[in-house]
């Protein structure tokens, strides 16, 4: 059970389970995690950055080399080992809640945070970079607007859903932060 929050200090109760950030790409798991990770005092922890370590390259090669199942697999045993690791904020790739067993972990052992902004706000932050394997040579609104008519019915499983919109990340931490007080507070009871 989760602790009540102290007056000295309101986000020790955030400080129990890991959190987990779900959604699609360019919604910032990795961004808003890094901010919420360092106002809570927890370790960061990304997934695709722990998957391209463990396997010696980077995730478009793996994809090109290996193809998008084994790493997905890779993906899902590198999250098993860091879940078994201490309390940290973790952003997770956005495919990785797809896998019934990863969504089953993640929802047993951390508190899950389903990112959510506009497809279109989205489509344009991602179209910025050239190094998403799911986008190569697509356009990102195509792509983007599939992928969330698969992967909403999964994300909808998250503990929470923050809507982000298209403000500044430390809106958006702020948001993650009254979400968690919100929800453990409510799992206190």
């Amino acid at each position: 059970m989760l602790k009540p929050p102290s007056p000295m200090d309101p986000y020790e109760p955030l400080r129990q389970r890991t959190i987990a950030l779900v959604g699609l790409m360019g919604v910032g798991k990795s961004s808003v995690g890094r901010r919420l990770a360092t106002t809570l005092g927890l370790p960061f922890r990304d997934a695709d950055t722990e998957v391209e370590s463990a396997a010696g390259r980077t995730i478009p090669e793996i994809f090109a080399d290996l193809g998008e199942p084994a790493f997905r697999d890779g993906e899902r045993r590198v999250i098993a080992r860091l879940l078994e690791g201490p309390v940290h904020v973790l952003a997770t790739g956005g495919g990785a809640f797809m896998s019934p067993e990863t969504r089953a972990l993640l929802k047993a052992r951390a508190i899950t945070v389903w990112l959510k902004a506009d497809i279109e706000v989205l489509a344009r932050r991602v179209g910025r970079k050239d190094t998403r394997p799911l986008l190569a040579g697509k356009d990102p609104l195509v792509v983007l607007r599939e992928l969330a008519e698969v992967r909403y019915p999964a994300y909808a499983e998250a503990d929470i859903t923050v809507e982000t919109g298209d403000s500044a990340h430390q809106v958006a931490v702020t948001q993650v932060l009254e979400a968690l007080t919100a929800y453990v507070g409510e799992c206190a009871k």
